[in-house]
């Protein structure tokens, strides 16, 4: 370090470069300053927001008397502040009770009951998860079975994520608390979606005690992590109003890998090359004709290294591949590479009439974080009498897909949960072929709407958000939503809407986007009569095409035609999925409105 010092000072006779290095030491002095400044303003309003989560709470004279130290005063005070926090969720009395249960609350500060409550989640989702182990070794039904082992596989994941939750917020990350689709708020809303899916796998399941057990112990965790999501969320709200500068550490590769086009952020420098040239050094070939390392894709995951920070690339050579592939969640950083998409073909035909719970019937289930896909085609064949077959289903975070062609009939792609992007896409199916609660963005992709069963209605998108605070939703943003060939030429017969809510809470959005004449002029549907009509949140923003006027769309509370940009802008890469993880990719995207 003296060595350092004593080669700045030589500088010095230099004249003008001693200058500018004086001057440059006191703007980084003054930065510094201003940065920490900063910070301690934040850290003092943050500790008041969590404190009193915007609320106004204002400590009792008496606290100060002689005798605060008592227990009564300090009760008092404790339930105060547990008040401020509860006084935002959804379920208030369970959230005080779940806090005050807590050992040491009544001793805890503020900030720590927001550890709290996710802490309090966390514990609860263990309990869920040895009991679903436990029903799952008892079960004797078939159908039940697979529908206990989905559940297990998600309260696997709920702890995993609750577990992500607890870890980041005890960092306390003001950047990302005030990020939409920060981690936090991410991890928290799949936690959420993972019980409601859990609970819907088991309704047609046999042994009502079973049911009983598993919906009662889902009910208490998910009132609990709907709190924690909630409490996360005001603070979130809350920063974003102060708008308070928060610096964020720079990377030396932004540099040489700048963000181009607007990509998010979460695709890397080696992802970007490996997206966008056309022959790619793979670790492991898969081939039909044995040219390869392995005949089948699940093989060649099966050999892919477990919690891999490193990219792991599977080339997959023309064929049909006639498998069911599984892509746990310890098989991260997996990288799936066709020779096009319709040349490169995963297809299988599980589906709900022949008795697969809808969440198993996935001809491929990705769900290793950082999974991408390009140039392969995904498909289940079992037809549109067999209703629910998906033909891929996607719970990776920070997931990409590139020229990927995803077709079915009912529910074709299951946008489970997390963040996904889906680019120069070819989408196909006919009722809710769009489905699932991720924060997922569609950009310049194809959907086409197929012919259904007799007498069935085509649906796009059935987006499933159930807490108002999820950052989940639907984006589809300068696609083309048209007709295949079959449907154009008896389109009359099968009417076909952009969407109906699934949930409570639905959210999608299209904008910037072509709709042909095969849009039914009310554009949605109804789920079931005013089912979540007032709460949901549907939105146009300048469309074109035939079927895109609105002077016909339906009248609900919860539908909206945008004509302000700002209103649209939050939908975008940047905003709704963030951009950081596709920040170095050569994949061309845009992060706004337009390029």
């Amino acid at each position: 370090m003296n060595s350092f010092k004593e080669g700045i000072h030589s500088f010095k006779g230099y004249g003008k470069v001693a200058e500018a290095l004086d001057q440059r030491s006191l703007q980084e002095k003054a930065k510094t300053r201003k940065r920490v400044i900063i910070i301690c303003i934040a850290s003092v309003v943050l500790v008041a927001i969590v404190a009193s989560v915007a609320v106004g709470i204002v400590r009792s004279k008496s606290s100060s008397n002689a005798d605060t130290g008592s227990a009564a005063g300090e009760s008092k005070t404790t339930s105060k502040a547990m008040k401020a926090v509860c006084d935002t969720t959804q379920y208030q009395d369970t959230c005080i009770s779940s806090l005050s249960s807590y050992p040491g609350a009544s001793k805890a500060s503020a900030k720590d009951l927001v550890d709290i409550a996710v802490v309090v989640a966390l514990s609860q989702a263990q309990k869920a998860f040895d009991l679903v182990s436990n029903l799952t070794t008892k079960s004797s039904d078939l159908y039940q079975k697979m529908a206990l082992m989905d559940c297990l596989e998600l309260m696997d994941e709920t702890v995993d994520q609750l577990n992500s939750s607890n870890g980041e917020l005890k960092k306390f990350d003001f950047k990302s608390l005030t990020d939409p689709a920060g981690d936090v708020r991410t991890w928290l809303s799949a936690a959420l979606t993972n019980l409601d899916t859990c609970v819907d796998g088991m309704a047609n399941t046999t042994s009502n005690d079973a049911k009983a057990q598993i919906e009662s112990i889902v009910e208490n965790l998910n009132q609990l992590t709907s709190n924690g999501l909630a409490i996360v969320k005001s603070i979130s709200d809350v920063l974003g109003i102060l708008k308070i500068p928060f610096p964020t550490r720079r990377l030396l590769t932004d540099d040489f890998y700048p963000v181009e086009h607007g990509f998010p952020e979460w695709v890397s420098a080696a992802d970007r090359r490996l997206l966008q040239v056309n022959v790619t050094q793979a670790d492991i070939t898969v081939a039909k004709d044995k040219s390869g390392n392995y005949q089948t894709i699940q093989e060649a995951v099966d050999a892919a290294p477990e919690k891999s920070m490193k990219r792991y690339i599977i080339k997959v050579k023309a064929g049909i591949y006639e498998e069911n592939v599984q892509i746990s969640k310890k098989k991260t950083m997996l990288m799936i590479i066709g020779d096009g998409m319709d040349n490169t073909i995963v297809t299988g035909s599980k589906n709900v009439v022949d008795g697969t719970p809808t969440f198993s019937t996935a001809t491929v289930a990705a769900v290793g974080m950082g999974f991408i896909a390009r140039d392969i085609q995904f498909t289940n064949s079992a037809g549109a009498s067999k209703h629910q077959a998906v033909a891929l289903r996607v719970g990776s975070d920070k997931s990409l897909f590139l020229r990927c062609k995803i077709t079915a009939y009912q529910d074709t792609l299951y946008a489970y949960s997390l963040r996904q992007f889906y680019r120069d896409c070819y989408i196909s199916g006919t009722v809710d072929f769009i489905f699932g609660n991720a924060a997922v963005v569609f950009q310049n992709c194809t959907i086409a709407v197929r012919v259904p069963n007799a007498g069935q209605k085509n649906t796009v998108t059935a987006q499933g958000r159930k807490d108002p605070n999820q950052n989940t939703g639907i984006s589809i943003h300068n696609c083309k939503i048209t007709g295949e060939t079959d449907l154009n030429a008896v389109k009359s017969i099968y009417p076909s809407y952009l969407g109906r809510p699934w949930k409570m809470y639905s959210r999608t959005v299209i904008m910037l986007s072509q709709i042909d004449d095969i849009i039914n002029p009310a554009g949605w549907l109804e789920w079931d009569a005013d089912f979540a009509l007032k709460t949901l949140y549907y939105a146009e923003y300048n469309n074109f095409g035939a079927g895109a006027a609105v002077n016909n769309r339906v009248k609900w509370p919860g539908y909206k035609v945008l004509t302000d940009e700002n209103d649209a802008k939050p939908f975008t890469v940047g905003q709704f999925i963030g951009t950081s993880w596709l920040k170095t990719t050569e994949v061309a995207f845009t992060e706004g409105l337009t390029a």
